[in-house]
């Protein structure tokens, strides 16, 4: 299997969306029950949420060769499944007739300033990769198996919080590189129109009446002329030069 289908191991997003899914699924078999959730309906909601993360980060990246527009899509939703996660920990510490823990408070910035190691698997990536994720999350564990879903929930919002920022740095990031180069579909068009000009300097095509650049045939799609082929600039759409056939 080639490791190439593996880029996405290597984000700290996609490790760290896992600790997060891991964790949510360890806190929903831990803390919910037949009392507080009857139906079983929170249990599914959060675990789902949080499956969504990594899923999405996952199959976005996937995308990056051929899809940048989707990419940044599926990214996006991955951070509104997250987003939608931290409400129900929010929910859950108020619930508790609580509040989250304070930016001053040290359990905060002892959570907070915890870093993810960067993976140094070159092969044998879904066995090294989960021994990573898994070390990744035993760093949380003095607030993860907590006998208390208070510190647990509020250890998770803090994560979540984070890997928000996160994702949307790697929009941010991903929306300008698309601004600079352009994505797949722009390739291919630029592809084939440089083929097409080259082809029509082969073929003696004319050479547009405005700016001298070779023309290509083009066929009309509305209009009058719909059907028909026309002479159209290579340069299009900075110059609009046509000629009839």
């Amino acid at each position: 299997m080639e490791i190439a289908i593996f880029k996405y191991y290597w984000l700290d997003t996609w490790v760290l969306a896992n600790v997060i899914q891991l964790a949510t699924q360890d806190f929903c078999i831990r803390h919910l029950n037949h009392t507080n959730d009857p139906c079983g309906r929170l249990f599914d909601q959060m675990t789902m949420a949080a499956r969504s993360v990594p899923a999405n980060i996952a199959e976005g990246s996937s995308r990056h060769s051929t899809s940048r527009e989707t990419e940044m899509k599926l990214i996006d939703v991955a951070r509104a499944s997250l987003s939608e996660l931290s409400n129900d920990y929010l929910n859950w510490i108020m619930h508790n007739e609580s509040t989250p823990w304070s930016i001053n408070t040290s359990d905060y910035q002892n959570v907070n300033n915890i870093q993810l190691d960067r993976p140094t698997y070159k092969d044998d990536v879904l066995h090294l990769s989960s021994i990573h994720i898994l070390a990744q999350k035993h760093k949380f564990d003095s607030w993860l198996n907590n006998g208390d879903s208070l510190i647990a929930a509020n250890c998770l919002l803090i994560l979540c919080n984070r890997l928000i920022m996160m994702l949307r740095r790697q929009i941010e990031h991903l929306l300008e590189t698309f601004k600079a180069e352009g994505g797949f579909t722009e390739g291919l068009t630029a592809e084939r129109l440089s083929y097409r000009q080259e082809q029509s300097i082969q073929s003696n095509a004319p050479k547009c009446p405005i700016c001298g650049k070779p023309m290509i045939k083009r066929m009309a799609k509305k209009g009058i002329n719909s059907g028909k082929e026309f002479w159209s600039c290579s340069n299009y759409p900075s110059c609009n030069g046509t000629l009839k056939i």
